[in-house]
C-alpha cells in the first residue's frame, strides 16, 4: 500500500499563500488519481482538488477555484497544492489521498484507498 506524507502547512495571514506537498512511496505514484481533502474544525471532511494520474486533467471545489492549484511530479512521486489567497474558512487539516482505480469521480472519498496524516493549515483573520 502506498504511504502519503503531506508538509508544508502553517499558519499564515488572509491574503497569504502556501504550497502543501505530498510525498508517495512506491513505484506506482504515477499510476494513481490523486486528490487534496481538507477537514475543517467542526466539519466533515470536503473534497478540495483532484488530478488525473499523468496530471492532464484536475478538479476543483467551487470554493477555491481561482486560487487553489493542483499539480502533481510523477518523476519525484510529489503531489503539490499552491493555495493562494487565503481565507480564514480555509482553515483545516489537509490531507491527500491516492486511488488506486484507474477511473474514479474525484470528489467521492469512497474511491480513495490511501490517505496521508494531514497537515494544518491555519488562516489567521
Amino acid at each position: 500500500q502506498v504511504q502519503l506524507v503531506e508538509s508544508g502547512g502553517g499558519l499564515v495571514q488572509t491574503g497569504g499563500s502556501l504550497r502543501l506537498s505530498c510525498e508517495a512511496s512506491g513505484r506506482t505514484f504515477a499510476t494513481y488519481v490523486m486528490g487534496w481533502f481538507r477537514q475543517a474544525p467542526g466539519k466533515e471532511r470536503e473534497f478540495v482538488a483532484g488530478i488525473s494520474s499523468s496530471g492532464g486533467s484536475t478538479y476543483y471545489a467551487d470554493s477555491v477555484k481561482g486560487r487553489f492549484t493542483i499539480s502533481r511530479d510523477n518523476a519525484k512521486n510529489t503531489l503539490y497544492l499552491q493555495m493562494n489567497s487565503l481565507k480564514a474558512e480555509d482553515t483545516a487539516v489537509y490531507y491527500c489521498a491516492a486511488s488506486y482505480y484507474s477511473s474514479i469521480y474525484y470528489t467521492r472519498q469512497s474511491y480513495y484507498g490511501a490517505w496521508g496524516q494531514g497537515t494544518q493549515v491555519t488562516v489567521s483573520s
